[in-house]
C-alpha cells in the first residue's frame, strides 16, 4: 500500500508530497507525473514514480495498486477537470484502492458559483464510484493575492468584490490537511470545509499591504465587465477570466469564501497562516 499523489510536482502536490516525507518513510510515497525528467529529484529521494497524464486517461490503468491511498488533486484546467477527474476515479475503483481524497472547493455542493461546477461533478462522482472517500474542500488561496503584489503596488488592488470577506489561507497549509487526512485514520467518507482562521475584505487587504509597503496602495471596486477587461488586458483567456469575475461577483461578494468552520486549523493542529504574514513572505522574497 501507498499514499498515492496525483499532480505531485504541481504548487499544492509538491507541499503535500514534502509534507509526507516528513511523516512517513519515503517508500511508503508515490507520485504520479507527466514528466519523469521533472520528478526526478523526488525519485532519488525513494519516492516510487508512476507516470500519468490527466489529458491521457488510459495512463491511469497503471497509476495506482490494491490498497492504496490515493490523494486526487484537482486539475488546473477549469472547465475540463470532470473528463479528468473521472477518469482517475475508475481507475482507482478498478485498482482497488482503499480510500480517495480529493482536494475540491469551499462550501462543496452548496457552492453556487461556476467555479465550482467541476468539483460539486467530481464529489459526486466519487460518491457515485462507491470507494471510500474523504473530501477536502479548499477555500481560497492566500498566494492568488500576494502573488500579484508587484502589479498591486503599481495599480492598487481592483475587485468586483464588494465588502465580501474571504477567508484564504495558503498552500502550505491546506498541504498540510491533506498530509493530515493521508496518514492520520478517522478521516473515512468525512468531509471538510478549509478556509482561514479569520477573514478579510479587500479593502482590509489593500490596507495591509499599504502599511507594511509604505506605499499607497487602496482597493477599487469595479463593475464586472470592467474587471473582466482587466483580466483579458493583462492576458489571462477570456473563458478563465469569466469564471475569476464570477469568483468576485458570485461568490466571495455574497460570502460564500469567507468560511469559519475551523476545520483547517484543527486538522494541521496550528492557527492558519494569516493574511498578514503571506503579505510580509511575499514582499520579502
Amino acid at each position: 500500500m501507498s499514499i498515492v499523489v496525483t499532480g505531485a510536482t504541481g504548487q499544492l502536490g509538491s507541499l503535500v508530497v514534502e509534507g509526507l516525507l516528513r511523516a512517513v518513510p519515503a517508500d511508503q510515497v508515490a507520485a504520479v507525473v507527466r514528466d519523469a525528467a521533472k520528478a526526478a529529484p523526488l525519485a532519488a529521494r525513494g519516492v516510487e514514480l508512476r507516470i500519468a497524464d490527466y489529458d491521457t486517461p488510459d495512463t491511469f490503468s497503471e497509476a495506482f495498486n490494491d490498497g492504496d491511498v490515493v490523494l486526487l488533486i484537482s486539475s488546473p484546467d477549469a472547465g475540463r477537470r470532470l473528463p479528468q477527474h473521472r477518469a482517475v476515479i475508475d481507475a482507482a475503483k478498478e485498482a482497488g484502492v482503499a480510500r480517495i481524497v480529493y482536494t475540491g472547493v469551499l462550501g462543496g455542493p452548496n457552492a453556487d458559483f461556476a467555479l465550482a461546477d467541476d468539483h460539486k461533478g467530481t464529489e459526486q462522482a466519487i460518491l457515485d464510484s462507491g470507494l471510500t472517500w474523504t473530501f477536502l474542500r479548499n477555500g481560497w488561496y492566500s498566494e492568488n493575492y500576494t502573488a500579484q503584489i508587484p502589479t498591486q503596488l503599481e495599480h492598487g488592488v481592483v475587485g468586483s468584490a464588494g465588502d465580501g470577506k474571504i477567508g484564504s489561507a495558503t498552500r502550505e497549509d491546506y498541504a498540510d490537511a491533506a498530509v493530515a487526512v493521508l496518514t492520520e485514520s478517522g478521516h473515512e467518507n468525512r468531509s471538510y470545509e478549509l478556509s482561514g482562521d479569520r477573514a478579510f475584505t479587500l479593502a482590509e487587504y489593500a490596507a495591509e499591504l499599504a502599511r507594511q509597503s509604505g506605499q499607497d496602495v487602496t482597493y477599487t471596486d469595479v463593475p464586472p465587465e470592467t474587471l473582466k477587461g482587466i483580466l483579458t488586458g493583462a492576458g489571462v483567456p477570456d473563458a478563465f477570466a469569466d469564471i475569476l469575475v464570477d469568483v468576485d461577483v458570485s461568490a466571495i461578494a455574497k460570502g460564500l469564501l469567507q468560511g469559519g468552520s475551523g476545520d483547517l486549523a484543527r486538522l494541521i493542529g496550528r492557527p492558519t497562516t494569516p493574511i498578514s504574514q503571506s503579505i510580509s513572505d511575499a514582499l520579502t522574497r
